[in-house]
């Protein structure tokens, strides 16, 4: 049997006008507030009144994602979702993206199109309209700026700085199953790059795999608190670490705080990881970044609200400003949580 070999289209033979216009050509907007999209020097938007957020998360190729083991499409996916969860986290709703890429010239046309499915298919989940962007060349890889727009009503906005003594600490989901597909992807690179020719069984860990390539904004939490009544004091999501996280809450609220080490919810899937590679579960729990979970701060008076959202846990309650942010153990004593999650700027070994 003749060798196939699938052709692909080079860039260059595009340029970038053609390339914008190949990516876009199927956009459609579905959102009133939505007035002008992609095709104009600018989008135009109409929110009749409301407040708007704006958020913009950068992804960037050796930094934030490695290529041998993150699909481009699930890329794309991961890129719009991690902008989307900001929004929630300000108790608003997105609406709008602009997609902007820097791409050398090792990435065909196919591959930038299978980025773009993973963008789209986000933004059809999350009905999103994608209103424009930019592209140019790079010589040092793949990066990808997000922009996310969305809307609020006015005094609805919810921000880091207004928990108060005596708010219970929440947090949809689980934590550290990110981090957990993430060590495990890294040690399968290094298993890789001595043999490329193994193919490791990754069945058994499915989940903690999905939380990593593949994570979603909590749009339904969101949803489910509205729902129930609730307005948290203060929220952020949980990109950097619960550990990362908290303390941004309880700095910029000027309060302390206690979290319950056995109240941290972990999947057995984690555990499992966790147990694997030598590590502590709360270990992950408490410094893995990516989980995109929502950290909130609520009125003790809602706590039997909470009670009928599924999928949140409360893990400790806001104390005193003269009080410290201690992790209390399963069994007696506590620690002071410090901020050892995700660090762009990491101090040289």
């Amino acid at each position: 049997m003749a060798d196939t070999q699938e052709t692909t289209t080079q860039l260059k033979d595009l340029g970038e006008f053609g390339l914008i216009e190949r990516l876009t050509k199927d956009i459609k907007l579905q959102h009133s507030s939505s007035i002008k999209g992609v095709g104009d020097d600018a989008a135009v938007l109409d929110y009749s009144g409301k407040q708007i957020v704006v958020t913009t998360d950068l992804l960037v190729e050796g930094i934030h994602f490695d290529l041998i083991y993150t699909p481009l499409k699930h890329l794309g996916y991961k890129a719009v979702v991690v902008n989307l969860s900001d929004v929630y986290a300000m108790n608003a709703v997105p609406k709008q993206i602009t997609v902007s890429m820097a791409i050398s010239g090792k990435f065909s046309m196919e591959a930038v199109e299978l980025l773009y499915q993973g963008i789209k298919k986000a933004c059809n989940f999350y009905n999103i309209d994608l209103i424009g962007g930019d592209t140019t060349s790079s010589v040092t890889g793949l990066t990808i700026s997000i922009t996310a727009i969305g809307e609020v009503e006015k005094g609805k906005a919810v921000y880091r700085n207004t928990a108060k003594p005596g708010n219970l600490i929440c947090v949809s989901g689980d934590l550290g199953a990110a981090y957990a597909g993430l060590l495990l992807l890294k040690r399968e690179k290094e298993v890789f790059l001595v043999n490329p020719n193994s193919q490791p069984d990754m069945s058994t860990y499915d989940y903690v795999l999905e939380r990593q390539l593949k994570p979603e904004a909590r749009r339904d939490i969101f949803e489910a608190l509205k729902n129930a009544g609730i307005t948290p004091t203060a929220m952020i999501d949980i990109s950097d670490g619960l550990s990362s996280e908290i303390l941004h809450i309880c700095k910029q609220s000027g309060c302390g705080a206690k979290i319950n080490e056995g109240s941290l919810p972990i999947d057995v899937q984690t555990i499992n990881v966790a147990e694997e590679l030598n590590l502590d579960p709360t270990l992950l729990a408490m410094n893995g970044g990516e989980d995109y979970e929502l950290l909130f701060t609520v009125n003790p008076n809602d706590a039997e609200k909470l009670q009928g959202i599924a999928g949140i846990s409360v893990i400790g309650e806001i104390l005193a400003k003269e009080k410290e942010v201690r992790l209390f153990g399963k069994g007696e004593g506590s620690t002071i949580i410090k901020a050892q999650g995700w660090n762009a700027y990491p101090e040289k070994e």
